[in-house]
């Protein structure tokens, strides 16, 4: 949860913390979990560092598989219920652009839905592959753009009366602040290319990718997370020789 002085994580820490409780929200539990740890488990990773940690979750997930973690977050709030909750784990006070690490520091960095809350993304690309040691890995689950682009939900004439999304100016960056159960942050939309061309810029190889469906949860819920595919996971090497 990558925060700024105006990005809304500072305020809305309490009620992400009450929101999201230690079972985590539909996306993570039932889309994104289950692919994250199976790439975390696939490749025997000694190091991982969660950039935009939050409350700790993940790390905690990653050290079940034997991973020794570190996770960062500029969000004291947040960075309090994750020790509250693992007093032995590792967690500092830092943000994605200027991370608080050793160059080759680890041999995966995870980013956990936390691209859409850093204003510079370059810069925190930078950082990251700074502290990922040559050979390692880079491990993404982001919110496909089509959930970030605004999409006010409308009624369309003429239809069965269900609701549809509208997007537009996709291809536009911006941050925009989005608002569920008394959170209120900034979102910040990028098109898929500019991701994937930040990613080749720097010499990163692609070596998988995953638009991941639910696995479970309430049958409603599933069937909106299936429509479309809301979230995608993507893993990217650093080259040995880099």
């Amino acid at each position: 949860m990558t925060d700024t002085s105006d990005t809304g994580w500072a305020t809305s820490a309490t009620a992400w913390i009450d929101s999201l409780g230690e079972a985590g929200d539909f996306g993570r539990a039932h889309v994104l979990d289950g692919p994250m740890l199976a790439r975390v488990r696939e490749g025997r990773f000694r190091r991982m560092l969660d950039v935009g940690c939050g409350e700790g979750r993940f790390c905690r997930m990653a050290q079940v598989l034997g991973v020794e973690t570190t996770g960062v977050d500029p969000t004291a709030a947040l960075l309090g219920r994750a020790r509250d909750l693992d007093p032995a784990g590792r967690y500092l006070d830092g943000r994605a652009e200027a991370l608080p690490a050793a160059d080759g520091a680890f041999d995966l960095v995870v980013s956990y839905l936390t691209l859409i809350d850093i204003p510079d993304l370059d810069a925190a690309l930078d950082e990251m592959l700074r502290c990922l040691a040559p050979g390692g890995v880079l491990l993404i689950a982001n919110l496909n753009p089509f959930a970030t682009a605004p999409q006010p939900l409308v009624r369309i004439e003429g239809t069965d009366g269900r609701a549809y999304r509208v997007i537009e100016r996709y291809f536009e960056e911006r941050g925009d602040v989005v608002s569920w159960r008394g959170i209120a942050v900034t979102n910040h939309h990028r098109p898929m290319s500019r991701y994937m061309q930040a990613m080749l810029a720097r010499g990163l190889e692609l070596t998988h990718f995953d638009e991941p469906r639910p696995t479970g949860g309430p049958a409603d819920t599933v069937r909106r997370y299936d429509a479309a595919p809301w979230f995608h996971v993507m893993e990217w090497r650093k080259p040995v020789a880099f």
